[in-house]
This record gives C-alpha cells, sequence and structure tokens, in this order.
C-alpha cells in the first residue's frame, strides 16, 4: 500500500518535467539572443537555460534508450559509447525542425531524431 503515494509521486514529476519541457522554437529564439551576445552570452540567463535544457534531455534519452534495451525493444539510436553532439550537430538538429513545428516539437524530441541519424542501430 506504500508503493501508491511513491508511485503517484514519480508520475507527478515526470509530468511536470515534461511541462516544463523547451520548444525547438524558444530553443532557436535564445540561441539567437547569445549569438547577438557574443562573448559576453556566457553570462546570460538563457545559456544556463540552454545548457540545462539540452542536459536534461540528454539524460532523458539515455534513460529511454537503457529502458527500451531493458524491455527489449529497440531504442531510437544505438551509440557506440556515450552519444554526444557538436555544438553544430545541436543546432543542425533543431534547425531541421520545420518552422511551422517548432512550437510543438521539445528539444528532447529534435536530440533523439539526432541521435538516430548519428547513431542508427543495425538491422
Amino acid at each position: 500500500m506504500r508503493t501508491r503515494p511513491l508511485v503517484a509521486a514519480v508520475a507527478g514529476l515526470v509530468s511536470v518535467s515534461a511541462a516544463n519541457a523547451m520548444d525547438v522554437g524558444t530553443f532557436l529564439a535564445k540561441a539567437a539572443i547569445l549569438q547577438d551576445r557574443g562573448v559576453l552570452a556566457m553570462f546570460a540567463s538563457e545559456y544556463d537555460e540552454l545548457q540545462t535544457e539540452v542536459r536534461t534531455s540528454f539524460a532523458s534519452l539515455k534513460q529511454e534508450r537503457l529502458a527500451a534495451r531493458a524491455a527489449g525493444r529497440r531504442p531510437a539510436y544505438c551509440p557506440p559509447g556515450p552519444a554526444s553532439l557538436s555544438t553544430p550537430e545541436l543546432m543542425a538538429a533543431m534547425t531541421a525542425v520545420p518552422p511551422a513545428r517548432r512550437s510543438r516539437v521539445q528539444v528532447r524530441d529534435a536530440l533523439r531524431a539526432a541521435f538516430a541519424r548519428k547513431y542508427p542501430c543495425a538491422g
């Protein structure tokens, strides 16, 4: 009986984190602000927001991939080691989302697609 409150709390955390996820349009708008700031971009609040979003998305995708493997399902991507994207690859992943869809696509989903292209699973 004690597991029900725990399950409800975890489910609540998952839904809150999904609700707070950044869409690609917002990500690109904040990235444009940083680009305009040049060297001072590292000190902007947007810099921290984008870094946090990318780190959170990477961690979420890794957990998703490991859970798929553990459940015997095919993961979305299969890196030979730690999955990573360079800054140009990351920006290419965001700009690959059509402008009309950017407000509806989460950063995590754009990164999943980029990882799937970079690290396809065999057969």
